[in-house]
């Protein structure tokens, strides 16, 4: 695993640990019956957070999918489905 990949992991997993974190400060603030807007504006922070989570994946693979796709020949299967990937990912 190249300098690149590993700190891209490591960027992950601590996005990840920060929304694990933003989760149980929701399910506390819901817990101890606080404002419902509070928890919505909570909840809104947490998609935003995995939708950038997200992202960082999406770049990293399409990176190393296109780059090993160029190296092999497999442009157009590559690009299709990528393309699948992203439908899913924005629904």
């Amino acid at each position: 695993m190249d300098s690149n990949a590993t700190n891209a992991k490591s960027t992950v997993q601590l996005r990840l640990k920060k929304i694990a974190g933003q989760i149980k400060g929701i399910q506390r603030m819901v817990d101890e019956e606080k404002n419902c807007v509070d928890i919505l504006i909570q909840i809104a922070a947490v998609r935003a957070a995995l939708d950038k989570v997200g992202l960082l994946i999406l770049e990293n693979h399409s990176r190393d999918c296109l780059r090993l796709a160029l190296e092999e020949g497999r442009q157009d299967e590559t690009i299709s489905e990528l393309i699948e990937v992203l439908k899913k990912f924005i629904k």
